[in-house]
């Protein structure tokens, strides 16, 4: 099964370290080992670059793409394509400061709710702490100036 943690980072950290992702996952990866005086700190640290993810706006872009599909279920704050299946699936959990996506079998149950990520309006992290994989949901174009 792979497991993704997505954030919503702040823009001006996002512009900042574009390019520069492996920091970010450091960042993500301590934070979810750590224990104590250090967890604390950097549980401050996550909050203060990442930003708290709007339910509705989310809710509705899911939930416009999705609903066409004929495995796709929502419950509450999970998502879930492919659940009937049993084979092939994803399941997207809402949280306040971050998404989790659980996929397993086959990536096309993953890439649909990707694919719809990519059109919320913000810098979306996804980062796969177990894989050690990281990436921008829909990556900054850089301007080019003349």
């Amino acid at each position: 099964m792979r497991s993704y943690q997505i954030y919503f980072i702040e823009d001006e950290f996002a512009g900042h370290y574009y390019g520069r992702e492996k920091m970010f996952y450091q960042l993500f990866h301590e934070h979810q080992n750590s224990i104590g005086e250090l967890k604390t700190i950097l549980d401050m640290q996550v909050n203060y670059i990442t930003k708290s993810i709007p339910f509705l706006p989310f809710h509705r872009l899911l939930i416009n793409h999705l609903q066409k599909r004929k495995d796709f279920s929502f419950d509450g704050c999970s998502y879930q394509v492919g659940l009937t299946t049993k084979v092939n699936g994803a399941e997207l959990l809402w949280h306040e400061r971050s998404l989790q996506l659980c996929a397993w079998g086959s990536y096309d149950s993953e890439f649909a709710f990707f694919e719809v990520l990519r059109q919320f309006d913000g810098r979306l992290l996804a980062i796969d702490l177990e894989n050690q994989r990281f990436g921008w949901v829909k990556p900054i174009k850089e301007r080019k100036y003349v």
